[in-house]
């Protein structure tokens, strides 16, 4: 149940990035499917089942790939990642771009780890911009009702 909430939170805040202006008062979902750049995103959270979890009370913070982010991976992944027999891997891959409570910008200290929804941990790195594993912040300190969306440019696989 947890899995699939965090799983739901991140592919909320994935969406939110574009609609970030006006404010924090929808959840992260909203947020991210009024953005307009999490179509994938959106469409994984939901394909997990983790839009409920996702506007839930969290807070969250979500580290949310663009669609172009998506759009990296290896020809046929996404489409493999959506079938119903895939669920569980899914939910993992969402669930790893998930961090429990609110983190911001400004308390990201260099070579902090933070640990995933998912079980892993995430290494922020800040020498050249700010990086979660090998992915870019792209746009930081999206706020939601509950929680924060940091916009990166990568999918970030757990390992295993």
């Amino acid at each position: 149940m947890l899995r699939k909430t965090l799983m739901a939170t991140v592919a909320a805040t994935l969406l939110a990035a574009p609609a970030f202006s006006g404010g924090h008062s929808k959840d992260i979902v909203d947020t991210a499917v009024a953005a307009g750049s999490f179509e994938t995103l959106v469409a994984a959270v939901q394909a997990a089942g983790l839009v409920e979890t996702l506007k839930g009370e969290g807070p969250f913070t979500v580290f949310a790939p663009t669609d172009e982010a998506f759009a990296a991976l290896p020809e046929g992944t996404v489409e493999s990642l959506l079938l119903p027999e895939n669920i569980d891997t899914l939910t993992a891959i969402l669930t790893f771009h998930v961090v429990p409570g609110k983190i911001m910008s400004g308390d990201l200290i260099d070579d902090m780890m933070a640990a995933t929804v998912q079980g892993g941990s995430v290494t922020i790195d800040l020498d050249n911009g700010v990086m979660i594993q090998d992915a870019n912040v792209v746009t930081a300190d999206i706020e939601a009702s509950n929680g924060v969306i940091h916009v990166i440019n990568k999918v970030m696989m757990p390992e295993g």
